[in-house]
């Protein structure tokens, strides 16, 4: 499968500049639309929330820690979030391609990874700027953040794999990961801080994947800490699990996708 993909790689690298290029060939403003949306949830929520959360912060020492807080937390679930939903109708999406053309299949996952990484890359440039005008400059911790998306991508692509095979036999799949992303994303401490959750309950946060990696997008934008390496282990080992049962559920249904489709 891995040489089958080698000898696309061409097709896959033009695919991805397609995708980015055709997405805003006819509007105005272009690669600006992929950063306007995450950006305007931070907006409404920090003006909404700040004035609620700032005393949270403490070790922050800027009246914007909250917005900077924020932002990182959506960083984080918008690359975990696109890489899900993309996943998610990658087969029902190419399925005249899939039926008409000759490719290994795997391919369409590695585009859509490509995607992901591209697109949220001219966000994170976006976030810089902004934490430029806030007056917040981020220490040598973001180096760590390469690792941080490669990570994130492998474990949303990781679900949407599964969730994608599923979905080409159960359509159902598609109207239910989106209601399941939703309560995901608010039990993920983003818009608010694990310390307003009473200390008894705190724990089950833990069992939330996304908790981690979210809390490791913030500790290197934010606090300029050093990620816990131990957590993004066991997070790294979890994806991995999670990637070897989607591609095995891949090429096994695989020839019976074609006639679904």
């Amino acid at each position: 499968m891995l040489k089958a993909v080698w000898a696309y790689r061409s097709f896959i690298i033009s695919s991805i500049k397609n995708d980015f290029k055709t997405r805003f060939v006819r509007s105005k403003i272009g690669a600006l639309w992929v950063v306007l949306h995450p950006l305007s949830m931070v907006l409404i929520y920090a003006l909404i929330l700040s004035s609620l959360l700032k005393a949270k912060l403490p070790e922050v020492d800027t009246v914007y820690a909250y917005p900077i807080y924020l932002t990182s937390g959506i960083l984080a679930w918008t690359i975990f979030l696109e890489s899900v939903s993309r996943s998610l109708t990658i087969f029902v999406d190419n399925a005249n391609l899939i039926k008409k053309v000759a490719f290994p299949k795997l391919v369409l996952p590695i585009i859509t990874a490509g995607i992901v990484a591209l697109n949220n890359l001219v966000l994170l440039l976006a976030i810089f700027i902004v934490f430029a005008f806030l007056g917040h400059f981020p220490g040598w911790q973001v180096l760590w953040l390469p690792l941080l998306f490669v990570v994130t991508i492998l474990f949303g692509m990781s679900i949407g794999l599964i969730a994608g095979v599923l979905n080409v036999f159960i359509r159902d799949i598609g109207q239910i990961v989106p209601v399941v992303l939703q309560f995901g994303f608010w039990l993920t401490p983003i818009v608010y801080t694990i310390t307003i959750i009473p200390e008894s309950y705190r724990h089950w946060f833990d069992y939330n994947p996304m908790t981690h990696i979210a809390r490791a997008f913030q500790s290197v934008m934010l606090y300029n800490k050093p990620i816990d390496f131990n957590a993004l282990a066991i997070f790294t080992v979890i994806s991995i699990a999670l990637l070897m049962l989607g591609l095995f559920m891949f090429k096994k249904a695989a020839p019976e996708m074609v006639d679904q489709l």
